[in-house]
């Protein structure tokens, strides 16, 4: 798996745990996803609706070397704001050819499976492919790229 270290760190903490405690993991990451700067608002954030909660993401990629990545999550979505959160520590700062290489359906590797159902994986699935996208755009990499738009 071609993941950057600080992600592989997240997904070796998960993969130690049994479900309960990875559900716990799982909350603490919710507490910690950073507020918005003052700059960016919601409204000027892309939407996944890929999300059963209302989820917003906003990528820098201006900096191909160190992309920027921003979410809004609401509280009252632990399970979605965890998400939101393992992908802000494990790839913001990444540079965009890293975060391009990381599989799309690496968080199979948290062993969340049997402790979140699979529509809230997807949302997950659905936030990194939305990264990836607006990535390849702002870099200009484009729809050409032959990992595809989710690769």
């Amino acid at each position: 798996m071609s993941v950057p270290a600080s992600l592989a760190e997240i997904v070796d903490d998960f993969a130690a745990l049994d479900d309960s405690d990875k559900i716990t993991l799982l909350l603490e990451f919710a507490g910690e996803l950073p507020a918005l700067p003052a700059h960016l608002t919601t409204e000027a954030m892309e939407p996944v609706p890929e999300c059963q909660s209302p989820v917003f993401l906003s990528v820098d990629a201006h900096d191909p070397v160190a992309v920027r990545l921003y979410f809004s999550a609401p509280r009252e979505a632990p399970t979605t704001r965890g998400f939101a959160s393992i992908l802000q520590q494990g790839l913001d700062g990444e540079p965009a050819q890293t975060i391009l290489d990381v599989p799309a359906d690496f968080y199979y590797d948290l062993g969340l499976g049997t402790a979140v159902s699979p529509l809230r994986l997807r949302g997950m699935a659905g936030m990194l492919g939305r990264i990836k996208a607006q990535i390849r755009h702002q870099t200009g990499t484009g729809p050409h790229d032959p990992a595809g738009p989710t690769g």
